[in-house]
Formats: structure tokens, C-alpha cells, sequence
């Protein structure tokens, strides 16, 4: 009986090990975090309220670039652009948009031949951004966040 009370308390003493609980940092959690976190995706895309009945992620994405784009398009339609060559060549646009909707146009890369057919066509582009509706900011764990994105336009001039 002895043997086995020594034996008890010996793995009594030993065991209390086990029940320590190792405290981590704060600043550990936020690192382990931070590595997980993929900065290149939003969990929701921004989105205009046209594309409030699209329900996948990948649609409202499609939505969104389809109604930008479409503005832009009719916008540009709309001007008197006389050119002296045909043109069929794509515009990079690089947009952000501010976590409160707000659209900036923050480059273009655009062929020397448009700018040489369409000297104003940075000054156009600009414009046509005033008249897009209302934006709803990209969300990232339910947080809205600025969002950055690269849209190609395709000029064709006859």
C-alpha cells in the first residue's frame, strides 16, 4: 500500500507540468494571423445595387466590371471624337475604390497612337468616371476596405 501512495505522489508531482498553461502573446496571435491573411482578396467584391440580385462572389465581380465598363463605353460613345486613323486597341485603367465608394483613377496606360488620334482621351476618361453610380465599397472581414482593381477598355474607332 506504501508503493502505491509513493508511486501517486511521485506522478502527482510530476504531472503538474501538464497542467501548466503555456500563455501566448498578443503579438504572436496577430503574427500567426497576419500569415494567414490573404491581402489580394476581399470577401466581397464593391459592388453597384444593380448587382444586388447576382448571388455568387465571381458574378458580382462580372457585374461590377460589366457596369463600369458600360458607363465608361456609353460615356465616351456619347462624345464627338474624330479621329484620322481606325483604331482598335485596349485601355488599361488602374481604379481604387475608398473604403467609403469613392472612385479614383489612379493610371492609364494607353497606346501613343490613341493619344496621338485622341489627345484628350486622359481628360474623357476622367469625365466619364463623374457619372458612375453610387458604389458600395469591397468588404474584408466585415470590414469595408479600399479595393484597387485593373479594368481593360477596348477602344474601336471606325
Amino acid at each position: 500500500m506504501k508503493q502505491i501512495c509513493v508511486f501517486l505522489v511521485i506522478i502527482l508531482l510530476t504531472s503538474c507540468e501538464y497542467f501548466n498553461v503555456k500563455k501566448t502573446s498578443s503579438d504572436a496571435i496577430l503574427n500567426e494571423e497576419l500569415q494567414t491573411f490573404n491581402w489580394n482578396d476581399v470577401d466581397k467584391y464593391p459592388t453597384f445595387s444593380l448587382c444586388d440580385s447576382v448571388s455568387t462572389k465571381q458574378e458580382k465581380k462580372q457585374c461590377f466590371t460589366n457596369v463600369l465598363t458600360g458607363n465608361i463605353l456609353k460615356y465616351l460613345q456619347s462624345e464627338i471624337i474624330v479621329v484620322t486613323k481606325d483604331l482598335n486597341d485596349t485601355i488599361d485603367l488602374r481604379l481604387q475604390i475608398s473604403e467609403t465608394g469613392e472612385l479614383s483613377l489612379l493610371e492609364t496606360k494607353i497606346d501613343s497612337l490613341i493619344i496621338q488620334e485622341i489627345p484628350n482621351i486622359n481628360d474623357l476618361l476622367s469625365k466619364s468616371l463623374e457619372s458612375i453610380p453610387k458604389i458600395f465599397p469591397g468588404i474584408k472581414r466585415g470590414q469595408e476596405v479600399t479595393t484597387e482593381f485593373k479594368l481593360p477598355i477596348i477602344i474601336s474607332v471606325n
